[in-house]
Protein backbone atom coordinates (compact mmCIF):
# COMPACT_ATOMS: atom_id res chain seq x y z
CA UNK A 1 0.00 0.00 0.00
CA UNK A 2 1.35 3.42 -0.96
CA UNK A 3 2.33 5.78 1.81
CA UNK A 4 -0.29 8.43 2.59
CA UNK A 5 0.23 11.89 1.15
CA UNK A 6 0.39 14.49 3.91
CA UNK A 7 0.49 18.28 4.11
CA UNK A 8 1.05 20.86 6.85
CA UNK A 9 -0.58 24.26 6.45
CA UNK A 10 -1.55 27.26 8.57
CA UNK A 11 -5.09 28.33 7.68
CA UNK A 12 -5.99 31.49 9.57
CA UNK A 13 -5.34 30.41 13.15
CA UNK A 14 -5.61 26.64 12.43
CA UNK A 15 -2.69 24.36 11.68
CA UNK A 16 -3.93 21.56 9.47
CA UNK A 17 -2.42 18.12 8.82
CA UNK A 18 -4.23 16.58 5.85
CA UNK A 19 -4.08 12.84 4.99
CA UNK A 20 -5.21 12.47 1.44
CA UNK A 21 -5.60 8.69 1.31
CA UNK A 22 -6.32 8.22 5.00
CA UNK A 23 -3.17 6.37 6.05
CA UNK A 24 -1.76 6.34 9.56
CA UNK A 25 -0.41 9.64 10.90
CA UNK A 26 3.28 10.35 10.69
CA UNK A 27 5.34 13.50 10.94
CA UNK A 28 6.65 15.26 7.87
CA UNK A 29 9.94 13.80 6.66
CA UNK A 30 12.12 11.43 8.62
CA UNK A 31 11.49 11.08 12.32
CA UNK A 32 13.64 13.30 14.50
CA UNK A 33 14.88 12.25 17.89
CA UNK A 34 14.14 14.89 20.52
CA UNK A 35 16.15 14.50 23.70
CA UNK A 36 16.06 16.61 26.84
CA UNK A 37 18.74 18.85 28.34
CA UNK A 38 18.53 21.46 31.08
CA UNK A 39 18.74 25.24 31.13
CA UNK A 40 17.26 28.09 33.15
CA UNK A 41 14.28 30.24 32.26
CA UNK A 42 10.56 30.37 32.92
CA UNK A 43 7.82 32.22 31.13
CA UNK A 44 5.61 34.85 32.73
CA UNK A 45 3.05 34.73 29.89
CA UNK A 46 -0.28 33.16 30.73
CA UNK A 47 -1.75 31.44 27.67
CA UNK A 48 -5.40 32.00 26.85
CA UNK A 49 -7.68 30.27 24.33
CA UNK A 50 -8.04 32.38 21.22
CA UNK A 51 -9.32 29.84 18.66
CA UNK A 52 -12.93 29.12 17.81
CA UNK A 53 -13.61 25.46 17.17
CA UNK A 54 -14.58 24.53 13.62
CA UNK A 55 -15.75 21.23 12.20
CA UNK A 56 -13.00 19.10 10.69
CA UNK A 57 -13.47 17.87 7.15
CA UNK A 58 -13.05 14.19 6.43
CA UNK A 59 -9.39 13.28 6.00
CA UNK A 60 -8.20 16.43 7.74
CA UNK A 61 -7.03 17.01 11.31
CA UNK A 62 -7.03 20.53 12.74
CA UNK A 63 -4.68 22.05 15.27
CA UNK A 64 -4.64 25.51 16.76
CA UNK A 65 -1.30 27.11 17.66
CA UNK A 66 -0.88 29.67 20.44
CA UNK A 67 2.17 31.94 20.51
CA UNK A 68 3.15 34.52 23.12
CA UNK A 69 6.36 36.55 23.26
CA UNK A 70 8.63 38.08 25.87
CA UNK A 71 10.89 40.71 24.33
CA UNK A 72 13.93 42.23 26.03
CA UNK A 73 15.05 45.56 24.57
CA UNK A 74 18.26 47.22 25.73
CA UNK A 75 17.57 50.84 26.67
CA UNK A 76 19.56 53.51 24.82
CA UNK A 77 21.38 55.10 27.72
CA UNK A 78 24.95 56.20 28.36
CA UNK A 79 25.00 54.42 31.72
CA UNK A 80 23.51 51.34 33.34
CA UNK A 81 20.16 51.05 35.12
CA UNK A 82 21.45 51.35 38.70
CA UNK A 83 25.09 52.42 38.35
CA UNK A 84 27.18 55.03 36.56
CA UNK A 85 29.10 52.50 34.46
CA UNK A 86 29.13 53.31 30.76
CA UNK A 87 27.42 51.17 28.13
CA UNK A 88 29.40 50.30 24.99
CA UNK A 89 29.04 47.35 22.63
CA UNK A 90 32.17 45.21 22.13
CA UNK A 91 34.21 46.97 24.85
CA UNK A 92 37.14 44.93 26.28
CA UNK A 93 35.86 42.29 28.76
CA UNK A 94 35.16 43.56 32.29
CA UNK A 95 36.22 47.11 31.43
CA UNK A 96 32.80 48.67 32.20
CA UNK A 97 32.06 47.25 35.64
CA UNK A 98 31.35 49.31 38.75
CA UNK A 99 31.47 48.06 42.34
CA UNK A 100 27.66 47.78 42.27
CA UNK A 101 27.71 45.76 39.00
CA UNK A 102 30.15 43.33 40.63
CA UNK A 103 27.87 43.19 43.70
CA UNK A 104 30.51 44.20 46.23
CA UNK A 105 29.15 44.47 49.79
CA UNK A 106 27.81 47.88 50.82
CA UNK A 107 27.04 49.14 47.31
CA UNK A 108 23.55 50.54 46.65
CA UNK A 109 21.50 51.06 43.46
CA UNK A 110 20.82 54.56 42.09
CA UNK A 111 17.99 54.60 39.53
CA UNK A 112 18.84 56.00 36.08
CA UNK A 113 16.31 58.74 35.14
CA UNK A 114 16.87 58.20 31.41
CA UNK A 115 15.80 54.54 31.69
CA UNK A 116 12.57 55.49 33.46
CA UNK A 117 11.75 58.11 30.81
CA UNK A 118 12.43 55.55 28.08
CA UNK A 119 10.04 53.08 29.73
CA UNK A 120 7.29 55.71 30.03
CA UNK A 121 7.76 56.85 26.42
CA UNK A 122 7.62 53.25 25.15
CA UNK A 123 4.52 52.53 27.21
CA UNK A 124 2.72 55.60 25.84
CA UNK A 125 3.65 54.70 22.24
CA UNK A 126 2.24 51.20 22.80
CA UNK A 127 -1.07 52.47 24.22
CA UNK A 128 -0.28 51.28 27.74
CA UNK A 129 -1.61 52.58 31.02
CA UNK A 130 1.32 54.10 32.92
CA UNK A 131 1.30 53.24 36.60
CA UNK A 132 2.02 56.34 38.67
CA UNK A 133 3.38 54.01 41.33
CA UNK A 134 5.52 51.02 40.42
CA UNK A 135 7.69 48.73 42.54
CA UNK A 136 11.01 46.96 42.18
CA UNK A 137 11.53 43.33 43.17
CA UNK A 138 14.35 40.85 43.54
CA UNK A 139 14.16 37.71 41.41
CA UNK A 140 16.58 35.13 42.80
CA UNK A 141 18.52 32.64 40.75
CA UNK A 142 22.13 31.60 40.90
CA UNK A 143 24.43 31.75 37.90
CA UNK A 144 28.02 32.83 37.51
CA UNK A 145 27.09 35.78 35.29
CA UNK A 146 24.69 37.15 37.94
CA UNK A 147 27.07 38.08 40.78
CA UNK A 148 24.39 39.31 43.22
CA UNK A 149 22.43 36.05 42.98
CA UNK A 150 19.31 38.01 42.07
CA UNK A 151 18.00 40.33 39.37
CA UNK A 152 16.23 43.61 40.12
CA UNK A 153 12.99 43.62 38.10
CA UNK A 154 9.32 44.64 38.40
CA UNK A 155 7.23 41.55 39.07
CA UNK A 156 4.36 42.84 41.23
CA UNK A 157 3.66 46.31 39.87
CA UNK A 158 5.40 47.16 36.58
CA UNK A 159 5.72 50.63 35.10
CA UNK A 160 3.23 50.07 32.23
CA UNK A 161 0.35 47.63 31.63
CA UNK A 162 -2.52 46.80 29.26
CA UNK A 163 -1.26 48.10 25.92
CA UNK A 164 -1.59 47.01 22.31
CA UNK A 165 0.61 46.73 19.23
CA UNK A 166 -0.83 46.87 15.71
CA UNK A 167 1.21 45.16 13.00
CA UNK A 168 0.70 44.11 9.39
CA UNK A 169 1.13 40.64 7.99
CA UNK A 170 0.96 39.37 4.41
CA UNK A 171 -2.14 37.20 3.87
CA UNK A 172 -1.64 36.26 0.21
CA UNK A 173 0.99 35.66 -2.42
CA UNK A 174 1.04 39.31 -3.50
CA UNK A 175 2.85 41.92 -1.34
CA UNK A 176 -0.22 44.14 -1.57
CA UNK A 177 -2.38 41.55 0.22
CA UNK A 178 -1.75 42.84 3.75
CA UNK A 179 -3.89 42.44 6.86
CA UNK A 180 -3.55 44.53 10.03
CA UNK A 181 -3.65 42.62 13.30
CA UNK A 182 -3.32 43.62 16.94
CA UNK A 183 -1.56 41.87 19.80
CA UNK A 184 -2.24 42.81 23.42
CA UNK A 185 0.62 43.91 25.63
CA UNK A 186 0.40 42.51 29.15
CA UNK A 187 3.09 44.71 30.69
CA UNK A 188 6.35 46.60 30.25
CA UNK A 189 8.85 46.41 33.09
CA UNK A 190 12.29 47.74 33.89
CA UNK A 191 14.97 45.23 34.82
CA UNK A 192 18.71 44.58 34.86
CA UNK A 193 20.54 42.53 32.27
CA UNK A 194 22.90 39.79 33.41
CA UNK A 195 26.56 39.37 32.49
CA UNK A 196 27.78 37.13 29.72
CA UNK A 197 29.26 33.65 29.97
CA UNK A 198 31.92 32.87 27.36
CA UNK A 199 32.44 29.13 26.96
CA UNK A 200 35.98 28.10 25.98
CA UNK A 201 35.36 24.49 24.95
CA UNK A 202 38.96 23.56 23.94
CA UNK A 203 40.14 24.52 27.44
CA UNK A 204 37.00 23.23 29.16
CA UNK A 205 36.41 26.49 30.98
CA UNK A 206 33.88 29.29 31.12
CA UNK A 207 34.88 32.96 31.34
CA UNK A 208 32.64 35.72 32.70
CA UNK A 209 32.29 39.20 31.19
CA UNK A 210 30.31 41.59 33.43
CA UNK A 211 30.24 44.54 30.99
CA UNK A 212 26.57 43.76 30.28
CA UNK A 213 25.67 43.18 33.94
CA UNK A 214 23.28 45.89 35.11
CA UNK A 215 22.50 47.32 31.67
CA UNK A 216 18.91 48.61 31.61
CA UNK A 217 16.31 46.47 29.83
CA UNK A 218 12.69 46.96 28.87
CA UNK A 219 10.84 43.65 29.06
CA UNK A 220 7.77 43.81 26.84
CA UNK A 221 5.39 40.88 27.46
CA UNK A 222 2.99 40.18 24.57
CA UNK A 223 -0.13 38.17 25.25
CA UNK A 224 -0.53 34.89 23.28
CA UNK A 225 -2.60 36.44 20.49
CA UNK A 226 -0.47 35.06 17.63
CA UNK A 227 -0.66 31.74 15.86
CA UNK A 228 2.40 31.36 13.61
CA UNK A 229 5.96 32.49 13.06
CA UNK A 230 5.12 35.09 10.42
CA UNK A 231 2.76 36.94 12.78
CA UNK A 232 5.31 36.90 15.60
CA UNK A 233 8.13 38.14 13.35
CA UNK A 234 5.93 40.94 11.97
CA UNK A 235 4.97 42.06 15.49
CA UNK A 236 8.61 42.08 16.63
CA UNK A 237 9.70 44.01 13.53
CA UNK A 238 7.01 46.64 14.15
CA UNK A 239 8.06 46.95 17.79
CA UNK A 240 11.68 47.30 16.66
CA UNK A 241 10.72 50.20 14.35
CA UNK A 242 8.75 51.90 17.15
CA UNK A 243 11.65 51.64 19.61
CA UNK A 244 14.04 53.06 17.01
CA UNK A 245 11.65 55.91 16.15
CA UNK A 246 11.30 56.76 19.85
CA UNK A 247 15.05 56.50 20.44
CA UNK A 248 14.41 54.37 23.52
CA UNK A 249 16.40 51.46 22.10
CA UNK A 250 18.61 50.96 19.07
CA UNK A 251 17.00 47.50 18.94
CA UNK A 252 19.86 46.06 16.90
CA UNK A 253 19.18 42.33 17.06
CA UNK A 254 22.62 41.45 15.68
CA UNK A 255 24.22 43.15 18.70
CA UNK A 256 21.84 41.53 21.20
CA UNK A 257 19.93 44.75 21.87
CA UNK A 258 16.64 43.01 21.14
CA UNK A 259 16.17 39.41 22.25
CA UNK A 260 12.98 37.37 22.04
CA UNK A 261 11.66 34.38 23.99
CA UNK A 262 8.70 32.60 22.36
CA UNK A 263 6.11 30.52 24.26
CA UNK A 264 4.40 27.99 21.98
CA UNK A 265 1.69 25.37 22.38
CA UNK A 266 -0.82 23.53 20.18
CA UNK A 267 -4.27 22.10 20.82
CA UNK A 268 -7.42 21.04 19.01
CA UNK A 269 -9.85 23.97 18.49
CA UNK A 270 -12.40 24.01 21.29
CA UNK A 271 -10.26 21.92 23.63
CA UNK A 272 -8.05 23.07 26.56
CA UNK A 273 -4.68 24.57 25.72
CA UNK A 274 -1.74 22.24 25.34
CA UNK A 275 1.53 22.10 27.26
CA UNK A 276 3.79 24.92 26.15
CA UNK A 277 7.48 25.10 25.43
CA UNK A 278 9.68 28.18 25.49
CA UNK A 279 12.28 28.91 22.81
CA UNK A 280 14.89 31.25 24.29
CA UNK A 281 17.12 34.07 23.08
CA UNK A 282 16.10 34.48 19.45
CA UNK A 283 18.01 37.41 17.96
CA UNK A 284 16.64 37.58 14.42
CA UNK A 285 13.09 38.08 13.14
CA UNK A 286 13.72 35.50 10.42
CA UNK A 287 15.00 32.91 12.90
CA UNK A 288 12.08 33.73 15.22
CA UNK A 289 9.59 32.85 12.48
CA UNK A 290 11.46 29.65 11.58
CA UNK A 291 11.82 28.56 15.22
CA UNK A 292 8.11 29.05 15.98
CA UNK A 293 6.91 27.27 12.85
CA UNK A 294 9.29 24.38 13.44
CA UNK A 295 8.21 24.07 17.06
CA UNK A 296 4.52 24.08 16.11
CA UNK A 297 5.09 21.29 13.60
CA UNK A 298 7.28 19.37 16.06
CA UNK A 299 4.58 19.47 18.73
CA UNK A 300 1.90 18.37 16.27
CA UNK A 301 4.19 15.55 15.11
CA UNK A 302 4.75 14.39 18.69
CA UNK A 303 1.06 14.46 19.60
CA UNK A 304 -0.03 12.76 16.38
CA UNK A 305 2.35 9.91 17.23
CA UNK A 306 0.96 9.46 20.73
CA UNK A 307 3.77 11.16 22.60
CA UNK A 308 3.56 13.98 25.15
CA UNK A 309 4.87 17.53 24.98
CA UNK A 310 7.27 18.36 27.80
CA UNK A 311 7.12 21.72 29.54
CA UNK A 312 10.70 22.67 28.68
CA UNK A 313 13.01 25.41 27.49
CA UNK A 314 14.47 24.97 24.01
CA UNK A 315 16.96 26.80 21.80
CA UNK A 316 16.93 27.26 18.03
CA UNK A 317 19.80 25.90 15.95
CA UNK A 318 19.75 28.16 12.88
CA UNK A 319 22.18 25.91 10.98
CA UNK A 320 19.97 22.84 11.35
CA UNK A 321 16.72 24.86 11.28
CA UNK A 322 15.30 23.11 14.34
CA UNK A 323 14.79 23.64 18.07
CA UNK A 324 16.84 21.70 20.61
CA UNK A 325 15.97 20.91 24.26
CA UNK A 326 17.88 22.86 26.91
CA UNK A 327 16.07 22.45 30.23
CA UNK A 328 12.81 20.86 31.36
CA UNK A 329 10.44 22.82 33.58
CA UNK A 330 8.74 19.94 35.35
CA UNK A 331 10.15 21.14 38.66
CA UNK A 332 9.02 24.75 38.74
CA UNK A 333 11.86 27.05 39.80
CA UNK A 334 11.21 29.15 42.89
CA UNK A 335 12.54 32.63 42.17
CA UNK A 336 11.66 33.75 45.71
CA UNK A 337 10.41 37.16 44.59
CA UNK A 338 10.68 39.77 47.31
CA UNK A 339 10.48 43.60 47.42
CA UNK A 340 13.79 45.31 46.62
CA UNK A 341 14.70 46.82 50.03
CA UNK A 342 17.18 49.37 48.64
CA UNK A 343 14.77 51.07 46.22
CA UNK A 344 11.64 52.98 47.28
CA UNK A 345 8.46 52.89 45.12
CA UNK A 346 8.90 54.67 41.77
CA UNK A 347 6.44 57.59 41.73
CA UNK A 348 5.46 59.30 38.48
CA UNK A 349 3.23 62.33 37.97
CA UNK A 350 0.98 63.93 35.39
CA UNK A 351 0.01 67.59 35.11
CA UNK A 352 -2.80 67.24 37.63
CA UNK A 353 -0.76 65.44 40.30
CA UNK A 354 2.52 67.36 39.93
CA UNK A 355 3.56 68.71 43.34
CA UNK A 356 3.60 72.57 43.52
CA UNK A 357 7.10 73.97 43.07
CA UNK A 358 8.55 70.54 42.23
CA UNK A 359 12.01 70.50 40.68
CA UNK A 360 11.60 69.22 37.07
CA UNK A 361 14.89 67.34 37.46
CA UNK A 362 13.52 65.41 40.44
CA UNK A 363 10.14 64.32 39.03
CA UNK A 364 8.97 62.66 35.82
CA UNK A 365 5.89 64.18 34.18
CA UNK A 366 3.98 61.65 32.05
CA UNK A 367 2.09 64.37 30.14
CA UNK A 368 5.33 66.19 29.31
CA UNK A 369 6.70 62.97 27.76
CA UNK A 370 3.41 62.33 25.91
CA UNK A 371 3.55 65.77 24.27
CA UNK A 372 7.04 65.03 22.94
CA UNK A 373 6.34 61.65 21.38
CA UNK A 374 7.80 61.57 17.85
CA UNK A 375 5.97 60.40 14.74
CA UNK A 376 5.47 56.64 14.92
CA UNK A 377 6.11 54.26 11.99
CA UNK A 378 2.39 53.71 11.28
CA UNK A 379 1.90 57.48 10.98
CA UNK A 380 4.96 57.82 8.74
CA UNK A 381 3.71 55.09 6.40
CA UNK A 382 0.29 56.72 6.14
CA UNK A 383 1.93 60.07 5.37
CA UNK A 384 4.04 58.51 2.59
CA UNK A 385 0.95 56.96 1.02
CA UNK A 386 -1.01 60.21 1.17
CA UNK A 387 1.81 62.56 0.14
CA UNK A 388 3.44 60.56 -2.65
CA UNK A 389 0.68 58.16 -3.73
CA UNK A 390 2.95 55.31 -2.63
CA UNK A 391 1.80 51.70 -2.46
CA UNK A 392 1.47 50.41 1.13
CA UNK A 393 4.08 47.69 0.54
CA UNK A 394 6.56 50.32 -0.67
CA UNK A 395 6.02 52.39 2.48
CA UNK A 396 6.80 49.29 4.57
CA UNK A 397 9.96 48.61 2.55
CA UNK A 398 11.25 52.17 3.05
CA UNK A 399 10.82 51.96 6.82
CA UNK A 400 12.08 48.42 7.25
CA UNK A 401 15.66 49.28 6.23
CA UNK A 402 17.46 51.56 8.68
CA UNK A 403 18.24 54.92 7.06
CA UNK A 404 16.39 54.19 3.81
CA UNK A 405 13.50 56.59 4.48
CA UNK A 406 15.90 59.45 5.19
CA UNK A 407 17.81 58.60 1.99
CA UNK A 408 14.53 58.68 0.02
CA UNK A 409 13.50 62.02 1.50
CA UNK A 410 16.89 63.58 0.68
CA UNK A 411 16.65 62.39 -2.94
CA UNK A 412 13.11 63.78 -3.23
CA UNK A 413 14.33 67.21 -2.07
CA UNK A 414 16.93 67.44 -4.85
CA UNK A 415 15.24 65.87 -7.86
CA UNK A 416 12.48 66.83 -10.29
CA UNK A 417 11.68 63.18 -10.98
CA UNK A 418 8.30 61.79 -10.01
CA UNK A 419 8.14 60.22 -6.51
CA UNK A 420 7.01 56.97 -8.11
CA UNK A 421 10.23 56.81 -10.17
CA UNK A 422 12.36 57.73 -7.14
CA UNK A 423 10.71 54.97 -5.11
CA UNK A 424 11.28 52.42 -7.87
CA UNK A 425 14.97 53.29 -8.23
CA UNK A 426 15.62 53.20 -4.48
CA UNK A 427 13.77 49.95 -3.78
CA UNK A 428 14.78 48.02 -6.89
CA UNK A 429 18.22 49.26 -7.90
CA UNK A 430 19.77 51.05 -4.92
CA UNK A 431 18.54 48.55 -2.32
CA UNK A 432 19.49 45.66 -4.61
CA UNK A 433 23.11 46.87 -4.77
CA UNK A 434 23.18 47.25 -0.97
CA UNK A 435 21.97 43.67 -0.49
CA UNK A 436 24.52 42.29 -2.98
CA UNK A 437 27.38 44.02 -1.18
CA UNK A 438 25.92 43.39 2.31
CA UNK A 439 26.10 47.12 3.12
CA UNK A 440 23.91 49.40 5.21
CA UNK A 441 22.39 52.57 3.78
CA UNK A 442 24.97 54.69 5.62
CA UNK A 443 27.78 52.68 4.00
CA UNK A 444 26.53 53.28 0.46
CA UNK A 445 29.08 54.83 -1.96
CA UNK A 446 26.19 56.53 -3.78
CA UNK A 447 24.91 59.65 -2.00
CA UNK A 448 21.34 61.00 -2.18
CA UNK A 449 22.65 64.02 -4.15
CA UNK A 450 24.31 61.77 -6.74
CA UNK A 451 21.18 59.69 -7.24
CA UNK A 452 19.04 62.85 -7.45
CA UNK A 453 21.34 64.25 -10.18
CA UNK A 454 21.14 60.97 -12.09
CA UNK A 455 17.33 60.96 -11.91
CA UNK A 456 17.29 64.57 -13.12
CA UNK A 457 19.31 63.56 -16.20
CA UNK A 458 16.87 60.74 -16.82
CA UNK A 459 13.84 62.97 -16.23
CA UNK A 460 14.89 65.56 -18.84
CA UNK A 461 15.71 62.73 -21.30
CA UNK A 462 19.41 63.53 -21.42
CA UNK A 463 20.12 59.77 -21.04
CA UNK A 464 18.18 56.56 -21.56
CA UNK A 465 17.08 54.16 -18.83
CA UNK A 466 19.78 51.64 -19.75
CA UNK A 467 22.41 54.39 -19.77
CA UNK A 468 21.19 55.55 -16.35
CA UNK A 469 21.82 52.06 -14.98
CA UNK A 470 25.33 52.11 -16.45
CA UNK A 471 25.94 55.47 -14.76
CA UNK A 472 24.66 54.10 -11.45
CA UNK A 473 27.02 51.12 -11.66
CA UNK A 474 29.92 53.50 -12.35
CA UNK A 475 28.86 55.71 -9.42
CA UNK A 476 28.95 52.64 -7.18
CA UNK A 477 32.48 51.76 -8.33
CA UNK A 478 33.98 55.25 -8.72
CA UNK A 479 33.41 57.29 -5.60
CA UNK A 480 33.85 61.02 -6.18
CA UNK A 481 32.59 61.24 -9.75
CA UNK A 482 29.29 62.95 -10.56
CA UNK A 483 26.68 61.45 -12.92
CA UNK A 484 27.27 64.28 -15.44
CA UNK A 485 31.01 63.54 -15.53
CA UNK A 486 30.38 59.83 -16.11
CA UNK A 487 27.87 60.55 -18.89
CA UNK A 488 30.36 62.88 -20.59
CA UNK A 489 33.34 60.50 -20.23
CA UNK A 490 31.45 57.48 -21.55
CA UNK A 491 29.45 59.46 -24.15
CA UNK A 492 26.12 58.16 -22.89
CA UNK A 493 24.03 61.23 -23.87
CA UNK A 494 20.92 60.55 -25.92
CA UNK A 495 21.22 61.46 -29.59
CA UNK A 496 19.60 64.82 -30.17
CA UNK A 497 20.29 64.87 -33.94
CA UNK A 498 17.03 63.62 -35.46
CA UNK A 499 18.43 63.42 -39.03
CA UNK A 500 21.39 61.33 -37.90
CA UNK A 501 19.08 58.93 -36.06
CA UNK A 502 16.88 58.61 -39.17
CA UNK A 503 19.93 57.70 -41.23
CA UNK A 504 20.88 55.00 -38.71
CA UNK A 505 17.32 53.60 -38.85
CA UNK A 506 17.42 53.59 -42.66
CA UNK A 507 20.77 51.77 -42.67
CA UNK A 508 19.51 49.12 -40.22
CA UNK A 509 16.36 48.51 -42.30
CA UNK A 510 18.41 48.14 -45.48
CA UNK A 511 20.75 45.70 -43.77
CA UNK A 512 17.94 43.48 -42.46
CA UNK A 513 15.31 43.10 -45.20
CA UNK A 514 13.93 39.85 -43.75
CA UNK A 515 13.11 41.52 -40.43
CA UNK A 516 11.45 44.41 -42.30
CA UNK A 517 9.38 41.85 -44.25
CA UNK A 518 8.34 40.15 -40.97
CA UNK A 519 7.12 43.50 -39.63
CA UNK A 520 5.07 44.14 -42.75
CA UNK A 521 3.56 40.66 -42.45
CA UNK A 522 2.23 41.58 -39.02
CA UNK A 523 4.83 40.00 -36.69
CA UNK A 524 4.64 42.29 -33.59
CA UNK A 525 8.02 41.11 -32.24
CA UNK A 526 9.95 41.95 -35.38
CA UNK A 527 9.86 45.71 -34.80
CA UNK A 528 11.41 45.18 -31.36
CA UNK A 529 14.33 43.46 -33.06
CA UNK A 530 14.79 46.48 -35.33
CA UNK A 531 14.69 48.80 -32.29
CA UNK A 532 17.34 46.69 -30.60
CA UNK A 533 19.57 46.80 -33.69
CA UNK A 534 19.26 50.61 -33.90
CA UNK A 535 20.10 50.98 -30.21
CA UNK A 536 23.10 48.75 -30.67
CA UNK A 537 24.26 50.85 -33.61
CA UNK A 538 23.90 54.03 -31.53
CA UNK A 539 25.58 52.48 -28.44
CA UNK A 540 22.27 52.74 -26.55
CA UNK A 541 22.28 56.51 -26.96
CA UNK A 542 18.93 56.67 -28.76
CA UNK A 543 15.54 56.81 -27.07
CA UNK A 544 13.59 53.59 -27.89
CA UNK A 545 10.31 55.54 -28.12
CA UNK A 546 11.76 57.92 -30.73
CA UNK A 547 13.32 54.99 -32.64
CA UNK A 548 9.96 53.22 -32.79
CA UNK A 549 8.21 56.29 -34.18
CA UNK A 550 10.82 56.71 -36.91
CA UNK A 551 10.69 53.01 -37.86
CA UNK A 552 6.88 52.95 -37.97
CA UNK A 553 6.84 56.03 -40.19
CA UNK A 554 9.42 54.56 -42.60
CA UNK A 555 7.69 51.17 -42.69
CA UNK A 556 4.30 52.69 -43.49
CA UNK A 557 5.67 54.90 -46.30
Amino acid sequence: MAAPVQRWSCVGKRWVLAYIDGGSRHGRGAAIGFTSRRKRGQSSVAQQPLITAQKSRKGEHEWAAVVGLEIHAQISSNSKLFSGSQVHFAAPPNSLVSFFDASLPGTLPVLNRRCVEAAVMTGLALNCRINKKSLFDRKHYFYADLPAGYQITQQRLPIAVNGSLAYSVCVGKKPSQVSTKTVRIKQIQLEQDSGKSLHDEPRSQTLIDLNRAGVGLLEVVLEPDMSCGEEAASAVRELQLILQALGTSQANMAEGQLRVDANISVHHPGEPLGVRTEVKNLNSARFLAKAIDFEIERQIHELENGRKILNETRSFDYKLGCTMPMRDKEGKQDYRFMPEPNLPPLLLHDTTSLPPGADPQQVINIDWIRERLPELPSETREKLIQQYGMLPEHSFALLNEVGLLEFFQNVIKETRAEPKKVTSWILNIFLGFLKQQNLTVNESPVTPSALAELLNLLDRKAISSSAAKQVFEELWRSKGKTPSQIVSEKKLELMQDQEALERVCHTVMEGHPQVVMDVKRGNPRAINKLIGLVRKATLSRADPTVIKKILERKLSS
